[in-house]
């Protein structure tokens, strides 16, 4: 009987000491994990995960004061690749953002910086320069969402848009009443050279639009319709992102595929929610698109004969990458079986 007792309790001190070893290997595990989410052991508070486009004084100044408010709700950051032959243009757009106190970064494609410093604005916003690259090159390297956090929407644009009849404060006001997480200006149809695309036209009954009717040719736009070129969807060329679809817009840009296109039919998916109700066109902030040919186009150094051949080449290569693209986005489909089960009917009800 003492026998049996004492083999008891042998067996429950080799289970408590068991026990004891699996609790210090799976506490010292999760003391592993928390070092590696610390960013390689740093100490949680001292840790900063974020950062803006603000440029900070080399002394302190009460009177200075980073990152205001649009009209003291939201904060904004309009970023441009930009050669100096719109520099014009550009000047006019700028202002009128300024007026608003939104953050301005210029991406120069054509290696001319220098002529832009007798802008009164110039020093306020942010320079770089990289030789013939697109807006979503210079996007995808220098708009990481974690910079960018800061603000509540990104405006990611062309040079050749006009904003006369534009106003950024209202603008963002519209767009947050409406719950719009992805949004452009309507084009002004009268003044635009280059619209593709009858949704971007803009309506003057309506304050916004998310759709458009359409039935000619293969076209066939009614309620039914769930995607572009009918509804949830936006032109590459005057995109608005909130935050968040920031954050998802930026992963979907590929980082080999320079020009962007087929982006746009894509952006939808990064709408945090129903495409059909969370991306729209606000059509009481109206702007023209002027569709003037920069990046690639003539310069003072090259005779027009040569700009076209150039402008041929890139539409080739634009035509080229969106086929890569849309191959890399079928199989990503196909392969990623979670995802297909989740967006199967958003992906399959086109317009």
């Amino acid at each position: 009987m003492k026998k049996r007792a004492s083999c008891g309790i042998v067996a429950l001190l080799m289970a408590l000491v068991l026990f004891g070893v699996m609790t210090m290997k799976i506490q010292n595990e999760n003391l592993k994990r928390r070092l590696r989410n610390r960013i390689d052991g740093l100490p949680r508070g001292v840790v900063q995960s974020t950062s803006d486009m603000e440029l900070k004084r080399l002394w302190a100044s009460s009177s200075q004061k980073y990152l205001q408010d649009i009209s003291g709700n939201y904060t904004a950051l309009l970023a441009m690749a930009v050669g100096i032959s719109q520099k014009q243009n550009v000047d006019i757009l700028v202002r009128k953002f300024l007026i608003d106190n939104c953050s301005i970064i210029l991406f120069h494609y054509d290696g001319n910086v220098d002529g832009w410093r007798d802008l009164e604005w110039s020093d306020k916003a942010i320079h770089i320069l990289a030789h013939n690259q697109t807006k979503w090159w210079f996007a995808k390297r220098f708009l990481h969402p974690d910079v960018v956090s800061t603000y509540d929407y990104i405006f990611l644009w062309d040079e050749d848009l006009g904003v006369e009849n534009f106003h950024l404060g209202r603008y963002l006001q519209i767009m947050a009443s409406e719950g719009l997480e992805i949004s452009q200006p309507a084009l002004d149809p009268d003044q635009s050279s280059d619209i593709h695309h009858r949704i971007t036209v803009r309506d003057r009954k309506a304050k916004v639009h998310r759709r458009v009717y359409d039935f000619r040719g293969s076209l066939n736009c009614s309620d039914e319709s769930r995607g572009p070129p009918c509804t949830g969807w936006v032109e590459g060329m005057a995109p608005v992102f909130s935050r968040a679809a920031w954050r998802c817009v930026w992963h979907l840009i590929q980082n080999d595929l320079i020009h962007g296109w087929g982006l746009d039919m894509k952006l939808g998916y990064c709408a945090q929610g129903d495409r059909t109700k969370k991306v729209g066109v606000i059509d009481t902030e109206y702007i023209i698109h002027q569709g003037i040919p920069s990046l690639g186009g003539a310069s003072i150094n090259k005779a027009p004969s040569k700009s076209l051949d150039l402008r041929t080449h890139i539409r080739r290569q634009s035509t080229a990458e969106l086929e890569k693209f849309n191959k890399r986005w079928n199989q990503a489909v196909r392969e990623d079986k979670e995802w297909s089960k989740h967006f199967e009917g958003y992906a399959r009800k086109k317009g």
